[in-house]
């Protein structure tokens, strides 16, 4: 598949994901966004863990951030309240509706763009404070596009956030992982179609499935180093996964634009 082929098949995963009420697309409670206007907060970059505090500006009330690939409902209203001028960008339609959907409910400003997180040429040199970036480099075949764009439109100064599927658990067979077997099967570099025959690739696009890519550690963290990023934050992280019994799946890092 070319990358016009992923980038569809990867936003009708994610409308998808929206129709089935999956976990990250789960509009947060008026609630939460009154604490979050108080200055109270807590959102998350992976699976269970809330990003620390002090990886935020101290005030980010009037901070132009942008929620990459952010979409539903759940850290980018939040961060509205607290004053920062948000810009939500995902592929999914339906989850950017899920922001729109708070916005409105709650009274919160913020903009929502459909598109590719690998192309920000839309945004202007210098154009944000702070880049919010939970898990989603896993469904794009070349991450360093990203950190080299996130580099490009943050101010000097800026901040990015991003939360990363740690590369190991893509040796793991999945038909068997779902069976809660922990079988090594796949060589690394992977992605979703490496396990499946002609037949299993149909299926697996006829469901409406995200197409998966594994990145090395090389990719993930020395690419944000090499677009001129500095790693001054780090913390690893696990959800219900059966493979959280052994090590942690996600990680996520803090990079700073000197």
């Amino acid at each position: 598949m070319d990358d016009k082929d992923v980038l569809k098949q990867n936003e009708v995963a994610w409308d998808k994901h929206v129709t089935e009420g999956s976990e990250w697309t789960k509009c947060v409670s008026t609630k939460v966004i009154e604490l979050a206007r108080e200055g109270i907060f807590d959102i998350k970059l992976t699976g269970r863990k809330a990003v620390p505090q002090d990886w935020f500006p101290i005030d980010l009330k009037g901070q132009d951030v942008l929620c990459l690939a952010c979409g539903g409902g759940q850290q980018a209203p939040v961060l509205s309240a607290t004053g920062a001028n948000v810009t939500v960008l995902d592929i999914s339609e339906l989850q950017l509706k899920q922001d729109e959907f708070v916005a409105l409910r709650d009274k919160l400003a913020l903009k929502t763009v459909q598109g590719d997180m690998c192309d920000l040429s839309q945004f202007g040199d210098e154009t944000f404070d702070v880049v919010f970036n939970p898990v989603s480099n896993t469904y794009i075949p070349d991450v360093t596009i990203v950190w080299k764009e996130c580099y490009r439109i943050l101010k000097r100064g800026g901040i990015l956030m991003t939360g990363c599927v740690s590369p190991f658990i893509y040796i793991f067979n999945t038909a068997q992982w779902d069976k809660e077997i922990l079988e090594v099967s796949n060589k690394l570099p992977f992605n979703s179609f490496d396990e499946l025959d002609e037949a299993g690739k149909k299926e697996f696009l006829e469901e409406g499935n995200a197409i998966e890519y594994s990145h090395t550690l090389t990719e993930l963290i020395g690419g944000q180093i090499s677009s001129g990023f500095t790693i001054d934050g780090f913390y690893e992280d696990i959800d219900s996964d059966l493979i959280c019994d052994y090590a942690p799946k996600y990680f996520a890092t803090r990079g700073l634009k000197l």
